[in-house]
């Protein structure tokens, strides 16, 4: 019975193989490795691109808020009702 077992197990290990080879082997995990590094190359430029346009946003809108340094000096007059 032993013997019956270790048979079907090579067998089932001998198919597994060339089912893994069909579907594209080491040379298959090679190429998807390499699309899944293009594609965090990408993902790394976009995040730098937006970091920065974000960084520029936010000092647009700092300057907005705080003001210049020449309106915090003479700051304007209010309109008497």
């Amino acid at each position: 019975m032993e013997a019956l077992a270790l048979i079907i197990s090579i067998v089932a290990l001998i198919i597994a193989i060339a089912a893994y080879h069909k579907a594209g082997g080491v040379a298959g995990l090679k190429k998807q490795t390499e699309v899944l590094t293009d594609v965090g190359d990408t993902i790394v430029k976009a995040t730098d691109s937006l970091r920065d346009k974000t960084a520029d946003l936010l000092d647009r809108v700092e300057g907005i808020v705080r003001g210049t340094e020449e309106s915090k000096e003479k700051p304007k007059a209010r309109k008497k009702k």
